[in-house]
């Protein structure tokens, strides 16, 4: 596949994912939501089978637009791990 295909099939997905993410930051109906969470996971499905992307590729391309949507995270996935070890911990 040629570099501009990919290009534009990514540009489609960006697309994609900002209406999902502002419908959802706006509150809109559940239905709609969902129902365009499902094109979206369909359309990255067909990008990993047809090896047109990495899963690390689409990782990044969610992150830059949930990020562009809602703003920065508010902590990384090794603090929330870390936080996951210490009350397992204390719990035990």
């Amino acid at each position: 596949m040629s570099t501009k295909a990919k290009d534009e099939l990514l540009n489609d997905l960006r697309g994609m994912l900002r209406d999902v993410l502002t419908a959802q930051a706006a509150g809109q109906v559940h239905a709609r939501v969902a129902r365009a969470h499902g094109y979206v996971d369909g359309f990255m499905r067909a990008l990993l089978d047809s090896g047109t992307c990495t899963k690390q590729e689409l990782i990044a391309l969610v992150a830059a637009e949930r990020e562009q949507i809602s703003g920065p995270a508010l902590r990384t996935m090794a603090e929330v791990d870390d936080q996951e070890t210490v009350a397992t911990t204390a719990a035990a």
